[in-house]
């Protein structure tokens, strides 16, 4: 396979229909509009669907009825748009319906801006909308990963029929690089799903919904969603270690934050100082369990986010009181540069006397020689 050079947004697309997606519905936005640009022409070339629907409303309540019909469906928007999708993607979940849902972010609260940004952690793994459910939530640093995460976002969401978040931000989507896409998935080849509404001709009638007005049903209904979202906790958490065998203290960061971390700490390694870096790829499930296990040696915890603080509450949770978490963010779509990532990095690796601590490992080594 051959390597293409393509925009971030438009790898999202080509990989997405290569995943064997055949429907798109959603609405522009900027700074995602290139996607539904690029798959309007790129679906009618597979015998695909594409409509740009008047709201986004209207394009996630698509995707429901393309969802129950069985066919891998896929929306994408930014900030603004993901809110007003909220309550079809909590019908999604509350229907077991699977479906991809791209999330390019920009600055927030409100309009904001159409900067970069991280600010929707919350809006996606906490769920967003109404009732107590989950999506599963990738997030890809790369244009290559992007790519990959794409394909196991699809076959997630039919895995678990749940609807699958793909977090990237506005620079993600603009920026180019190469990339080398897997073989195409043919539709036609993909598991048969007996669940989904394709007439009842010839056996009975099948019937999907969200309203369950008997509280115990509904109970009933949550406790197997929550079986579900303990399944997909065990089973699916994703992440990267950096340079953290010999890490004194190591910097927790996702997405196109973590690639600016990982240009700063090849600059404080530079200055001799031990730091590592712990990405999240899987954002739910947050892979809780193998930072809390690093944090049982390393006791300096630096949570960098392109946000005001929202992974950090996650990463709190994980170390618990094994190590001391400090954060360090800029909201509102600032993008800051390897340099001044470094500077905080040695900031707060000198505020916790770790040079110094290491220069007294050294003293004592030399005595004892």
């Amino acid at each position: 396979m051959t390597k293409q050079l393509m925009r971030g947004s438009h790898v999202l697309g080509e990989a997405a229909v290569r995943a064997g997606c055949r429907y798109y519905f959603g609405y522009p936005i900027t700074p995602q509009n290139e996607v539904p640009e690029y798959l309007s022409g790129r679906l009618l070339e597979v015998g695909g669907t594409f409509v740009q629907a008047e709201s986004e409303l209207s394009s996630i309540n698509m995707v429901i009825g393309a969802a129950m019909a069985g066919g891998r469906v896929m929306t994408s928007s930014s900030s603004p748009g993901i809110s007003l999708k909220q309550e079809g993607i909590s019908y999604l979940a509350g229907q077991e319906m699977p479906a991809v849902i791209a999330n390019m972010i920009r600055g927030g609260p409100g309009l904001g801006n159409i900067a970069p940004a991280q600010s929707d952690y919350f809006q996606a793994t906490r769920g967003g909308g109404h009732g107590d459910y989950r999506c599963l939530v990738l997030a890809p640093a790369s244009c290559q990963e992007l790519c990959d995460l794409t394909f196991s976002a699809f076959d997630l969401a039919d895995k678990y029929r749940n609807p699958v978040m793909i977090l990237g931000d506005g620079l993600m989507g603009q920026m180019m690089e190469p990339v080398e896409f897997p073989e195409p998935v043919d539709p036609a080849a993909l598991p048969k799903k007996d669940w989904i509404l394709d007439g009842a001709k010839g056996r009975p009638s099948r019937i999907i919904l969200s309203m369950l007005l008997d509280p115990k049903r509904l109970e009933a209904h949550n406790y197997k969603l929550t079986r579900k979202y303990d399944a997909m906790t065990a089973a699916e958490q994703r992440w990267e270690e950096y340079q953290c065998d010999d890490a004194l203290l190591v910097v927790v960061a996702y997405g196109t934050a973590a690639r600016i971390v990982k240009g700063a700490i090849k600059r404080v390694r530079e200055m001799g100082l031990k730091v590592g870096l712990f990405r999240p790829i899987s954002l739910y499930p947050f892979p809780k369990e193998p930072l809390s296990r690093l944090t049982q040696r390393v006791r300096q915890v630096l949570v960098f986010e392109m946000s005001s603080g929202q992974m950090v509450e996650d990463v709190q949770i994980a170390v618990k009181s094994q190590a001391e978490v400090h954060f360090y963010g800029r909201p509102g779509g600032v993008i800051p540069t390897p340099e001044e990532v470094a500077h905080q990095i040695s900031h707060y690796y000198h505020n916790a006397h770790l040079a110094q601590g290491e220069a007294a490992d050294g003293r004592r080594a030399g005595g004892a020689a």
